[in-house]
């Protein structure tokens, strides 16, 4: 276990380049079970989910070689169909070995995925699609395991209820080598989802978007191997132009995907952000004026992402006058709230009044606590000073971090790991930039 220890405040200046995304990385990784060939991916991050990702693919007989941010990985005539659980049980995207495995091996046994604490996360929604493709999926409470079988996956005509990104990417693994054809309905559009279906139909698999949140995929008998680097990190990126703003600083970042940050940009503009177009993969931030209150709504694409909500909020506290985000995706992402305020944040809950709240959030409405909230009201601007504070996910991390980057004196961070899940070397690129952050062992002496 480890620690940040953050001296504060800093102004961050200077160049970093953004690792590839997460959210592409490890569905990437989950391709390699569907064909016998060679998958070389690039640019994947060096990030704890990508290795945990890896050891599930490995317990199920894959051969992985990692030369910095390429992974080569072929599938070894798979010894097993269980990802044992002090494996498959530590990342919530290892659900999604189902679909392939049931492709090739008609059998699957995974645990409970886990993860970030992020509401509940349910996968309810692909076991129910995968039912539909022909799957039998029990879970059994005494082991913790989904028991699947299917003697042949087949093509559907799937709806989803709610937007799922994980979802529709899982369905579609399953689908590439379903007999017949699969449609998905109310399909996320994610671009992430767009770079994994590039990936797959450079394997041979034949998936197009075929209409407004609409997904067809055409099962194929075989998969072959191929070469393909991912897409960079949008999450990542918004977290140093935020960065950026709030240290009151100037951050030129490589390998940038600001042409699917729409909605970010519009708000970052009007919250007194400057961006420049140096060219087409490079975008610089800085701040040129006081930061302006911005309310914002999360939602899925081409909405604010609510990966984006946390680290926004450091930057509302710097905002002069009344800010609100109100959550609409997951049911309980304000962990970070009580971290804010340790450091002086002036931040508080509220519920909106929201007509059908069953259908207007994109979560299931019967898996809220009655404790939670789904909107904070910040007032701003406050000085915020060092606390002792901890990582509940790997967004609140980011945003504890900026926190205590901004704040007066020093700061003692726990629960290092939460931003390792998908921030590359994040400590020595915030190095990089200015800032004073050092990583050390937790039982260490200071």
């Amino acid at each position: 276990m480890e620690k940040f220890i953050i001296n504060g405040p800093t102004v961050l200046h200077g160049n970093v380049t953004i690792a590839g995304a997460k959210n592409v990385a490890l569905k990437a990784i989950v391709t390699s079970l569907l064909t016998d060939d060679e998958i070389v991916l690039h640019n994947m991050p060096q990030i704890r989910d990508v290795h945990l990702m890896l050891d599930v693919v490995e317990s199920l007989g894959a051969h992985v070689r990692i030369d910095g941010n390429t992974i080569y990985i072929k599938d070894g005539n798979t010894k097993g169909t269980i990802v044992p659980l002090e494996i498959g049980a530590r990342l919530r995207t290892s659900s999604m070995v189902l679909g392939p495995m049931l492709s090739r091996y008609g059998n699957a046994t995974i645990p409970n995925p886990g993860g970030c604490r992020i509401g509940a996360r349910p996968i309810d929604r692909h076991i129910e699609g995968l039912k539909l493709m022909g799957a039998t999926i029990e879970y059994d409470s005494k082991d913790g395991y989904f028991h699947a079988h299917a003697q042949h996956l087949h093509g559907a005509q799937i709806s989803f209820l709610k937007n799922t990104h994980t979802g529709t990417e899982t369905l579609m693994l399953a689908a590439v080598l379903a007999d017949g054809t699969t449609i998905l309905k109310n399909a996320a559009e994610e671009v992430e989802i767009d770079d994994l279906i590039a990936l797959l139909n450079a394997m041979g698999a034949n998936i197009r978007r075929s209409g407004n949140r609409e997904i067809t995929i055409v099962g194929v008998p075989k998969l072959h191997g191929t070469e393909y680097a991912i897409m960079s990190d949008r999450n990542e990126e918004v977290t140093f132009a935020i960065a950026a703003l709030v240290t009151k600083g100037d951050i030129t970042v490589h390998h940038s995907q600001r042409r699917h940050m729409k909605s970010f940009l519009e708000a970052f503009e009007k919250a007194g952000g400057v961006y420049k177009m140096i060219d087409d993969t490079t975008t610089q931030y800085f701040y040129d004026k006081p930061i302006q209150p911005v309310d914002i709504v999360t939602g899925s694409h081409p909405g604010f992402m609510t990966d984006w909500q946390a680290p926004w909020a450091i930057l509302m506290t710097q905002a002069k006058g009344v800010s609100t985000i109100h959550e609409t995706v997951f049911e309980n992402r304000f962990t970070y709230v009580e971290e804010l305020r340790k450091m002086g944040a002036d931040i508080a809950y509220f519920n909106p009044v929201v007509n059908n709240p069953k259908s207007f959030y994109n979560f299931n409405w019967e898996d809220k606590a009655t404790e939670t909230h789904q909107a904070i009201r910040i007032t701003g601007p406050t000085p915020l000073h060092n606390a002792i504070t901890s990582m509940s996910d790997l967004r609140a991390g980011a945003t504890v971090v900026l926190a205590a980057i901004i704040a007066q004196g020093q700061s003692y961070i726990y629960g290092v790991e939460q931003i390792d899940r998908g921030y590359e070397h994040i400590d020595e690129r915030l190095q990089s930039l200015g800032a004073s952050i050092e990583r050390i062992e937790e039982d260490a002496v200071v």
